[in-house]
């Protein structure tokens, strides 16, 4: 026994909370990407957008940090949303060595459709889930996350990068 709520001699796939967290975020990833669909993006581009359009982040490096990406596929994810037209690079004038990002118009049209097209998924997701047993879920999610490798704590919950 590891002295933990887990036995080794008896832990199995369909039991594992790592099985049911990740059946859980493919189920919302798959029906938030077909919700998507319209303003071509993805689950995983969303971020970018909102924090972009909250000003949360102006740079790469920014994004990277809040959305917790290496560089090299915050690039990949970038390029495909310029190309895209949803976001546009510049050389930062104060400082020539920065990129800044802004989003184009259709980024910031996507920007106000977000609000309303990932409450729709998210409630459609949460069907027959009461508030209080939502925020149970969120609370002990918030515990689970603040427990992980290099962790200070999840912030509050108001905050972008919990």
């Amino acid at each position: 026994m590891t002295g933990g709520l887990y036995d080794p001699e008896n832990i199995a796939l369909e039991t594992s909370l790592g099985y049911y967290l990740s059946k859980a975020k493919q189920a919302l990833v798959e029906r938030m990407d077909r919700a998507l669909e319209p303003l071509d993006l993805t689950a995983q581009q969303i971020g970018v957008i909102l924090l972009l359009s909250r000003g949360y982040a102006r740079t790469p490096f920014e994004l990277s940090r809040k959305m917790s990406y290496d560089s090299g596929s915050m690039t990949r994810m970038l390029d495909r949303l310029e190309r895209k037209g949803l976001i546009a690079r510049a050389r930062s004038e104060q400082d020539r060595r920065m990129i800044e990002l802004t989003l184009t118009d259709r980024g910031i049209e996507a920007a106000r459709a977000l609000p309303s097209l990932v409450a729709t998924v998210l409630n459609a997701q949460l069907e027959g889930f009461s508030a209080d047993e939502l925020a149970t879920l969120t609370g002990l999610l918030q515990r689970f996350i603040a427990n992980g490798p290099g962790s200070t704590g999840c912030p509050k919950p108001d905050e972008p990068d919990c």
